[in-house]
Parts: C-alpha cells; structure tokens; sequence
C-alpha cells in the first residue's frame, strides 16, 4: 500500500510519475535538509537584550505535532538525534556541587579559608552523567505546608548532626522518622524567631517589624542563615531574604531553606566579593556566622558595606555562654571592639545593642565619606563595580554611584518611580510594556505546566485543559532575567513562587534594578556550574540564552546537564529562542531524558518554546 505522502505527491505530479522517482526526491529532500541545516553557527555573540516571547494561542495537539514532526525529521537527519541518552552518575554523587572540592583545593596549595570557597577553575567534570536522587528521595510538600515539613530523605543530614545543633535550632525542628517538622510562625516558643525580630525591630526604634518595610528595609541578605527559620519569618512579613551560606557536604543550611522554599544559594566571601553589586541590600543579617571580625584588615566589614545601601543596617547575633563572673563581659568586649574600631572608619554608626544583639547603620550622609583618613580606609576608584568572584579590595566605594540613594528616602510603593527609573537608564514606556508582554505570557505558560500536555490522554472537543494550581511550582530560576518581568508577574498573578533572577555575566547589567524591585538576584556564567545543591529548582526559564551562549567556551551538552542537576523531578523547564536553538536544545533534552515539547509561538517569526520535565528516575 502506498504511504499518504506518496499519493499526495501523485496528485500534484500526476498519476504515471514513477515510484522510484518519488524516492529519489524524497531522499534530495533530506539531503538539503542536512546541508543547510547544518550551517547553524558554532559561536554566538554575548548576552545582549533579548525582546520578550510574544503571545500566542492554539498551542496544542495539530499544530504541536507538526513541529514535533519536522524536529524529529530535522534532528535524524542531522545526526542529533543518534546521540544517545546519558547515563546516571553514582551514589556518591547525590549530593554533587562543582566547584566546591575541599580536598583537591588543598592538594593545589589554597589555604587560611581559601580552600573552602568556590574554585571551578579546578573542577574537573570528566565523563556526563545525570545525578541521580536518592533512594528515599519524595517529591516536596506543596508551600505552604513545604515550608513547615520537609522529607529527610530529600537533604543530607544525619541524626547526630540534628542533636549536635543549638539549643535554638532543636526548639524550631522536630525529628521525625521521614520528616523534619519546623514550627509553624503562630507555635514560635519564647526567644523564637517572632520575639527576635520583633526585638531587632524596636532596637531600630520601630513599633514592631510588621514596620521594617516602611522603614526602608525590604531586602535582606542572611549570612549564615541556620535553616532558614528567619528568613522564613521575614518572607511572611513581605520581604526578600536571601540566605547565603558557604558549601556544607553535609547538613547544609542551604540546602534546607531551598528544600523550605526559601531563597537561599551558595555564597562565601573569604577572598572574594559575593556576586551582587553594590548598593543592593537594606539589611545585612549576621547571626552566628563565624567571622572573625578583626582577619584581612576588615575587609570582611568593607565588603558588607560595598552591598548595603545608604542608610542600611547591619545586624550581628552572636549567642554568647552565660557563666558567672567577668567571663561573658570580656567575651562581649573581644567581639565589639575590633568591629567598634573598624565601623567608625567606614561611617557606619553603632545605634542599638541588646543582650548579644548589636545594630550598625550605614551612613545617608555623603559628606562623611570626604572626612575620612585616606591612609585608614581609601575610596575605590570611580566606576569600580564588576562583583563577580573578584578578590576582596580593602576600599569603600563611598557616595558616587547614580544610586547611592537613603533607604529612608525611597517610596513606600513597591513598584519603581520614573526618577529611580531613569537612574538605571530605563524609560517608564520600555519598564510598563516589558511588565505587560510578561503578564501575558506566564498566563500561557502557566497553561502548559499540566500533565497532559506530554500524554496522549483524549480530550473532547471545546475542553480546556485544566490548569494547574497556584503552588504547583515555588523555587523558580529565570536563567536570563532581563528587568525582572517574569518575576513581577508571578507576583501580579498571586502565584506561590519565588524567582532567582539571574543576570549573565556578558549580558546588560539589569542586576542592579532587579535587587532595587526587591527581587532576588545574582550575577553569573552559564558557562559555569551554578553554586547551589542538586534537586533545588522546580521550575528553570530562561528567553533568548542559548541563542547567545559562547560555545567556545561552554558547550549545551554541559548546560543541560547542569541544568538536570538543579532541577526537582518532575520539576519543568520552559525555553523560548530562535529555530535553530530550540531545535539544538530539543536534541540535549532527550539526551538528559526529558520529556520535550516544541511549541509553535505563531507570531510569523522563527521564535519557538521548548517545554519540558524532568521524569524522576528511580534506580
């Protein structure tokens, strides 16, 4: 019997043209196909600004499949598709993190903390492989019950690492055979969370903290977060608090938050800058972090006030034993007096301490910084700023950006007025309209996150699918933030998600603006593994990426692959770019063993959406 293709070629042609004509045009076809095809460059410019997905409608089934259709026609006969599935990584890498290897540090002659922080110059990948997740791996609880329960199966922590923590941190988590149980915000014990940042609150002179963000203060950087029971707090309060913690093998506070559904990754600053810029925090939060204060001739201190904001806070906790006698007072002392002696030289002003609670203030004034002893502490060049992994500099970088602008001076309005906007170089029309072409387009992608859209199941026609619920996603990634759109309106839409707005290190530096939307955010190369633990993401976006990824320098293979390491399973990836991209992305995604729809955005352009998830792999 004769193929529908053949017979519709036979109508066109005509009835007596031979079969074996038909094949060789077929076959030429193909060969075309491969040829140009294959003229898809090897190298991309950098990051620059990538117009926004348009919208579209009549996504699925007919049109869908005719995409899928030609990519699985386009990939075999390029080759692509002959690439096979890669395999699982071993046990001992469930828990993997690149870049963070102590012990191949030390062999390399880091030393005094060096040893300890991020170093993917040395990290040596080898063969591909997925990390698989562990054997008592479960899917995380739906926020916000997520945020009160975790799966122990889902974190590595041991029982005696849980019995050897302080005395705090055993009243806020129950131990339970499967689970660790946090207290929920109304059942906080006396001297919890609640009375101490209530405490903070009044030290700053405020009412309660329910006034933290009208008293400028809605983003917060936690160092050293514990496991992200204030953090936790401040989020019910509608602020932004990013936990930043150093690489832990085992027990991690970072690890914990994100399994919370906190914001958290990463992050030690032993020699080098956190990767934010300047001016980027109201508060920065120091409870038993473990800093020596008086190391590196106070850079520590320095490279916290490069990132608070004029008029910002620094709130250090450091829970000191109770003997009796002179003990507790010189230990007091021993702490105060090196960051006493340093904060004055940087115009920072002690305003309150409590107990063990002390609370700094960033100067407002701009002339304190003309005061200074240049032989103390000098000022940094004009137009120094590029924050990403550079060594620690023993400067401050005083009062001459556009946007050293007093905390307390901003507006109470959670949006972006048109003189702050003008401060980042963005017009008022450009800011609206990206906020309006992203609203529109999470109300479409939030219609492809359902199960159906990878499942033959039959629908009758004029059914809608249905679409998922408010909290089926909550730690979300936009690989390639742009001004932060995405993030906006997710909030707009009252969806359960937090967004990690991350900004390419070759792209225009929109970071600044996303922090100022008091949104999380942070600098980084794609080309690089991310500085968060596996499993941590339950849904990855990026616009226009790959399109514009260096493959001299990084190839997609090592993308997705570190793509599949951060992503939850079952947890979605969405990917809008050009053709060509899509399709090369389309063939790694089978390579990573996702499930992978091609969707035909229908606006007469080559802009296509790539949807996919993750399948969890139990073996």
């Amino acid at each position: 019997m004769r193929s529908p293709l053949l017979n519709k070629l036979s109508l066109i042609c005509g009835r007596r043209l031979p079969v074996s004509w038909l094949v060789l045009c077929f076959t030429s076809v193909l060969v075309l196909i491969a040829v140009f095809g294959s003229s898809f460059p090897k190298s991309f410019d950098y990051v620059t600004v990538t117009p926004v997905p348009e919208i579209y409608s009549n996504y699925r089934r007919l049109k869908e499949q005719t995409a899928v259709d030609y990519f699985q026609l386009r990939t075999v006969s390029s080759g692509a598709g002959r690439q096979g599935e890669l395999g699982l990584c071993g046990k001992e890498r469930e828990n993997y993190v690149p870049c963070y290897n102590v012990t191949a540090n030390v062999l390399l002659g880091f030393k005094d903390g060096e040893e300890f922080d991020r170093h993917c110059e040395v990290s040596s990948q080898g063969k591909f492989c997925l990390v698989r997740p562990p054997k008592d791996y479960k899917i995380p609880l739906r926020w916000p019950a997520g945020r009160d329960v975790i799966w122990t199966g889902n974190v590595k922590i041991t029982k005696d690492q849980f019995l050897s923590s302080g005395s705090i941190t055993k009243k806020m988590m129950l131990l339970e055979e499967n689970q660790i149980a946090f207290h929920s915000q109304d059942g906080l014990i006396f001297d919890g969370v609640k009375d101490y940042s209530r405490q903070i609150a009044e030290m700053m002179g405020l009412g309660s903290d329910s006034e933290f963000f009208q008293a400028g203060v809605r983003t917060v950087l936690d160092i050293g977060c514990g496991f992200g029971s204030f953090g936790a707090h401040l989020v019910s309060l509608k602020l932004m608090a990013l936990c930043v913690a150093a690489y832990e093998a085992t027990g991690s506070q970072v690890q914990i938050a994100l399994e919370r559904g906190l914001p958290a990754m990463i992050g030690n600053f032993i020699s080098r800058q956190l990767p934010y810029p300047s001016l980027s925090f109201d508060m920065v939060h120091c409870a038993q972090c473990g800093i020596v204060w008086d190391k590196k001739e106070g850079m520590f201190l320095i490279e916290f006030d490069r990132l608070l904001k004029p008029g910002g806070y620094f709130v250090i906790t450091s829970p000191i034993s109770k003997p009796p006698g002179r003990a507790t007072s010189s230990k007091k002392r021993s702490m105060l007096t090196p960051l006493a002696q340093f904060t004055e030289k940087i115009c920072w002003s002690l305003i309150a301490q409590q107990d063990e609670t002390f609370i700094w203030q960033k100067t407002a004034d701009a002339h304190c910084y003309s005061s200074l002893k240049k032989n103390e502490v000098p000022l940094c060049k004009e137009g120094y700023d590029t924050p990403y992994y550079q060594t620690l500099m023993p400067c401050i970088i005083g009062a001459s950006s556009k946007r050293w602008i007093p905390i307390q001076n901003k507006s109470s309005s959670p949006d972006l007025s048109s003189v702050e906007l003008e401060v980042h170089g963005v017009s008022p029309e450009d800011f609206f309209e990206d906020l309006q072409v992203w609203k529109l387009a999470l109300k479409n992608y939030w219609s492809l996150l359902t199960p159906l859209i990878f499942s033959d199941h039959p629908k009758r026609p004029g059914d809608e699918d249905p679409l998922p619920p408010f909290n089926m996603v909550r730690n979300v990634m936009d690989m390639n933030a742009h001004y932060g759109g995405l993030n906006a309106a997710f909030l707009e839409e009252m969806k359960s998600v937090w967004v990690m707005n991350v900004v390419p290190v070759r792209a225009r530096n929109t970071l600044p603006l996303i922090l100022d939307r008091g949104f999380p955010g942070v600098f980084h190369d794609w080309c690089e593994p991310f500085p968060t633990y596996p499993r941590t993401y339950d849904l990855l976006h990026a616009n226009g990426l790959l399109s514009h990824l260096t493959s001299e320098r990084c190839s997609l293979v090592e993308l997705f692959v570190e793509m599949d390491r951060i992503l939850r399973p079952e947890g979605w990836v969405v990917l809008s770019d050009k053709l060509g991209a899509i399709e090369l992305a389309r063939a790694h995604a089978t390579q990573v063993r996702w499930d992978a729809r091609v969707i035909d955005v229908q606006n007469g352009n080559d802009q296509r959406l790539l949807v996919c998830q993750k399948p969890f792999v139990k073996k």
